[in-house]
């Protein structure tokens, strides 16, 4: 298995979504290595955040039943059961980064999965966060 990335939810609604065609097409192309190599890492909390944001914030709505498919092709990968401790960790590193909770939350379960990359449109490009790296996969 090669490195292991975690990949923000913001990648799997433009993988998910074709309002952008090029943003789907490089959104899927990261996806489809990931599948390949096996080294793509989700959390609970991305899995929430794509739930709600593919049936209602996209420009095809998912049904129900779609977004149960692909939460179930995902549970293939790893993921990275939120705890109370992820909670506490999250804090900490929200204010030595004075970064926001949500993307703290991000950080620490990339962080607890040894994921070496961090895909993300949000958090800023080339960023280190300990030994997690930002790769924003959509900047040109």
């Amino acid at each position: 298995m090669s490195a292991k990335c975690f990949v923000d939810t913001n990648i799997l609604i433009y993988a998910h979504d074709p309002s952008d065609g090029v943003r789907q097409n490089l959104a899927r192309t990261l996806i489809n290595g990931l599948w390949q190599t096996g080294g793509g890492v989700l959390s609970t909390q991305v899995l929430h955040e794509f739930c709600v944001n593919a049936r209602r914030k996209a420009s095809r709505a998912l049904s129900v039943d779609e977004t149960r498919s692909v939460i179930e092709d995902y549970l293939r990968w790893e993921i990275v059961v939120n705890t109370a401790m992820s909670i506490v960790r999250a804090l900490e590193i929200e204010v030595r980064f004075n970064i926001s909770f949500w993307d703290a939350m991000i950080i620490q379960a990339a962080q607890s999965a040894g994921a070496t990359v961090l895909y993300s449109e949000d958090l800023s490009d080339g960023q280190k966060y300990g030994g997690v790296r930002v790769i924003d996969p959509l900047k040109s």
